[in-house]
């Protein structure tokens, strides 16, 4: 008589498989993780300054641009460990960096502490953020992906969206230590759900080896196609200049605009456009298609973003006049983000952890650089950004059109014939 066999880290305890509701749910609330971790944070930026003695007034911005970036050089690694020992794994262990680090943080006493501990929480943790695609890869692709991406997209970025109301909330009853420790009680609510219901989704005969050469070789072949590396790079860009928003946002609605009122709520705004674009990119994006839904995005942003600059440049701007250009641009990230990426994760089924990696690694590292950049550059206006917005919109524009061969807004014959293997 067989022993009963017990659940390693790599099956999923679950009495029945996940469905695909439940698994859009659960991917949104993996990378909502990071989400909370940068912007709960914004209320509390001056409260920390005070507290650890900050004498700089742009240096509080490391607090959000040392994670982001360190997310983005983190999100290197994981997907090569999935590919080998698979999703759940390497996802369960990196929620557990994420709780750590998080409890670590609420316990620092120094500022140069606070920042190297969110440093290693944004690379030991990028996992979180960087496996999601490829576990979503491993079951679907082309369109349908773009659309479940969208969904996803939909409920993570109602986070950004009320994140920053939560953190004024958890400051009048504790401080800014207390942001940190509600991180890591989600953290652990995450992590059962993660343990007790995900499955493995990465097949034994799609496993790879840890050997350098096959590593290096997906990795570039994941970032070296030409049909993918203008979505990569372009998707970096646009997303450069948001982050440069998210980096200054505090000091330009409460020191630029002088509203310090009013931040949570025109980030809750702006960030709540962009779940409902993704949200409307869901119904639609099956039946235009991702290139034909998203090329339209990129030509409206780079409009939008024209009337930004002129209002920032013309004469003294205001926050109404700034705030409904910011949410519309942010909207239209809605449309060019889920659908950037599952163009360019379509193509590597097969290697969809290194895939997803690299691809997260470019875009983040780089994006976050492009943000720390703007945010630097902050002088007291709209105007850094506004030009930032412009600037990554054109660039955006042209490397499409390199990936395309200068042909937009149709799909490529070859995209029906990649696999879909979704099982609910």
């Amino acid at each position: 008589m067989a022993a009963s066999a017990q659940p390693s880290a790599s099956q999923a305890p679950a009495q029945k498989p996940i469905g695909e509701t439940e698994l859009i749910w659960l991917m949104a609330m993996l990378m909502a993780l990071q989400a909370f971790g940068i912007d709960a944070m914004l209320p509390a930026l001056d409260d920390m300054a005070l507290s650890l003695s900050v004498a700089g007034g742009n240096d509080r911005q490391y607090v959000i641009g040392v994670y982001l970036l360190t997310a983005g050089l983190g999100a290197i690694w994981p997907g090569a460990m999935a590919d080998r020992f698979g999703r759940r794994s390497v996802l369960l262990g990196c929620i557990g960096v994420y709780i750590t680090l998080s409890l670590a943080c609420a316990l620092v006493t120094t500022f140069d502490q606070l920042i190297a501990v969110r440093a290693a929480a944004g690379f030991f943790a990028a996992g979180i953020v960087a496996l999601p695609p490829a576990i979503i890869r491993d079951r679907v692709g082309g369109d349908k992906m773009a659309r479940m991406m969208s969904l996803i997209f939909v409920i993570f970025l109602m986070v950004p969206a009320i994140a920053p109301l939560l953190g004024e909330q958890i400051l009048k009853i504790g401080n800014w230590r207390t942001i940190f420790v509600a991180m890591a009680l989600q953290g652990v609510l995450i992590g059962c759900w993660v343990y007790f219901r995900l499955p493995e989704s990465l097949k034994p005969e799609n496993r790879q080896q840890i050997i350098p050469s096959v590593i290096a070789r997906n990795m570039g072949t994941a970032l070296t196609n030409r049909s993918v590396i203008g979505y990569i790079f372009g998707s970096t860009l646009v997303f450069g200049a948001l982050f440069g928003f998210i980096n200054s946002s505090q000091q330009l609605i409460s020191d630029g605009f002088g509203r310090p009122d009013l931040f949570p709520y025109v980030f809750g705004i702006c960030a709540g456009s962009m779940a409902f674009a993704s949200w409307s990119n869901s119904r639609i994006v099956e039946r235009f298609g991702a290139r034909r839904v998203s090329h339209t995005a990129v030509f409206a942003f780079i409009a939008v973003a024209s009337l930004q600059v002129f209002f920032a440049f013309s004469r003294e701007e205001t926050l109404w006049e700034f705030v409904p250009l910011m949410a519309v641009n942010m909207a239209l990230l809605g449309f060019i983000g889920s659908n950037f990426g599952s163009i360019a994760m379509t193509p590597f089924f097969h290697i969809a952890g290194a895939a997803s990696s690299m691809q997260t690694f470019v875009r983040m590292t780089i994006a976050a650089l492009i943000g720390g950049l703007i945010g630097q550059a902050f002088d007291g206006t709209a105007r850094p950004l506004a030009l930032a917005l412009l600037a990554s919109g054109i660039a955006c524009l042209l490397l499409v059109l390199f990936s395309e061969k200068g042909r937009l807004f149709s799909p490529p014959q070859a995209q029906q014939r990649y696999p879909s293997v979704m099982r609910s």
